[in-house]
C-alpha cells in the first residue's frame, strides 16, 4: 500500500510517499529555518504564509522522487494535530482537497505518534510493545507503545519542552537559531562539571519533567557574569547545560523501563538527534541489557515520511476521516480523530 503523507505542523513544508509503513519511497522538505533564524525562533505567520506557498511542490516533488503520480498511490495522510494551528490547517486542507479530487481516503495522523512510527522505517525488526523518549522542540515525553495505535504517556514536561530550553539557552549564550545543534557542537569542546546547574524534577510526579528552571539558571548564570564584568566560557556551559538535560531525560526514562518492565526503548524527536543523549542512552541500556532504537539523523526532525508510516498502522484500525477534519493545536496523543 502507497499512501502520500503530507506534514506542516510547524516549519517544515514536507511530503513523502511510504509503502507499507516501513519503506520511504521518497522524502521531499522544504525547510524554513533560515527565514526564521533572523527573529530567533519560528513565527507562526510566517510559517503559514511559507507553508501556502511551497506545498503544491513539495507534494508534487515527493510524487516525482518516488516516480508515481496521485492516482498510483492508495491513501492520503496528513498531520492534524498538534503544532501552530496555522501551519496545520495549510497541510490539512490541502490533502483534504487532494482526497476530495482523488477519491482518496484521508487519514489524520498524531504528529508525536509520527515521531516514534520514524523508527518503523529505520528498523524492520522494531515491533511494539516499547517504551519510547519523545522529545523534540515542542514536547517531552514517555510514551507507553502497547501496540501501533495504543499510546499511553507516562511521564510529560510541565512547562518547556527540552528542544525549547535547549533553543532558549542557547539564545541567551549567543547562538542562533535553533541553537540546539550549536549546543551540541559546542559541549564536546567544554568541561560539563565547571558550571552547577539544578537537575528539576516533580514533586509527586516521578517521571513528569521541568526544563524551565534550567533554562533559566542558564539566563541567570549569564546576567550575573555580566553583571560583574565576568566573562563565561560558552563551551562549558554549553556542556554542563546538555549534561544536565539529558542526565533528567534518560533518568527518568531509566526508572519507567525498570519500573514498568520494559527491556526494549526507542528514542524519537528533533532532540533524539544529540550527540550527548544518544550517548547516555546506549550507556544506559548497555548496563541494564537493553534494546535501543534511535532514528536515523534525517528522520528525526519533523518529516512526512514518519507521518506515512503511521498512517499505515492507523488506517488498519480506524475508517478514513470525512471532509470536516479538522486541525488541533493541542489534541492528546490518545485522539481519535
Amino acid at each position: 500500500m502507497k499512501i502520500l503523507a503530507i506534514e506542516s505542523s510547524c516549519d517544515e513544508t514536507a511530503a513523502a510517499v511510504v509503502e507499507d509503513g516501513r519503506r520511504t519511497l521518497s522524502s521531499a522538505i522544504y525547510s524554513q529555518v533560515a527565514e526564521h533564524q533572523k527573529y530567533g525562533g519560528v513565527v507562526p505567520e510566517i510559517a503559514s504564509r511559507r507553508h501556502t506557498e511551497q506545498i503544491v511542490q513539495v507534494v508534487q516533488a515527493a510524487l516525482d522522487q518516488a516516480g508515481c503520480t496521485l492516482s498510483e498511490v492508495d491513501k492520503i495522510a496528513v498531520t492534524a494535530a498538534p503544532g501552530l494551528i496555522g501551519a496545520l490547517l495549510v497541510g490539512v486542507n490541502y490533502a483534504k482537497g487532494l482526497s476530495m479530487a482523488s477519491g482518496k481516503p484521508l487519514i489524520p495522523v498524531h504528529h508525536i505518534c509520527g515521531h516514534i512510527a520514524a523508527n518503523y522505517l529505520a528498523h524492520p525488526d522494531l515491533e511494539p510493545p516499547f517504551l519510547c523518549l519523545v522529545a523534540s522542540g515542542g514536547h517531552s515525553h514517555i510514551v507507553e507503545v502497547r501496540d501501533y495505535t495504543d499510546f499511553r504517556i507516562i511521564g510529560r514536561t510541565r512547562d518547556d519542552a527540552a528542544g525549547e530550553a535547549f533553543d532558549k539557552a542557547a539564545r541567551a549564550m549567543g547562538f542562533p537559531y535553533p541553537g540546539g545543534v550549536y549546543i551540541d557542537r559546542a559541549a564536546p569542546l567544554g568541561d560539563d562539571s565547571k558550571y552547577r546547574l539544578p537537575r528539576p524534577r516533580v514533586e509527586g510526579s516521578e517521571y513528569d519533567f521541568s526544563f524551565s528552571g534550567l533554562k533559566t539558571a542558564v539566563i541567570n548564570l549569564l546576567h550575573n557574569a555580566s553583571q560583574k564584568g565576568e566573562t563565561v566560557d560558552r563551551n562549558a556551559l554549553a556542556a554542563c547545560f546538555q549534561r544536565a538535560a539529558c542526565e533528567v531525560l534518560v533518568d527518568h526514562l531509566e526508572r519507567a523501563a525498570q519500573a514498568y518492565g520494559y527491556t526494549t526503548i526507542v528514542a524519537a524527536g528533533g532532540v533524539s538527534a544529540n550527540s550527548g543523549l544518544r550517548g547516555r542512552l546506549g550507556e544506559m541500556c548497555a548496563r541494564h541489557g537493553y534494546a535501543l532504537y534511535l532514528p536515523p539523523l534525517e528522520l528525526c526532525g519533523d518529516n512526512a515520511a514518519m507521518i506515512g508510516a503511521q498512517a499505515y498502522y492507523e488506517q488498519l484500525v480506524y475508517p478514513p476521516a470525512g471532509l470536516d477534519l479538522n486541525a488541533s493545536a493541542s489534541k492528546g496523543i490518545d485522539t481519535v480523530f
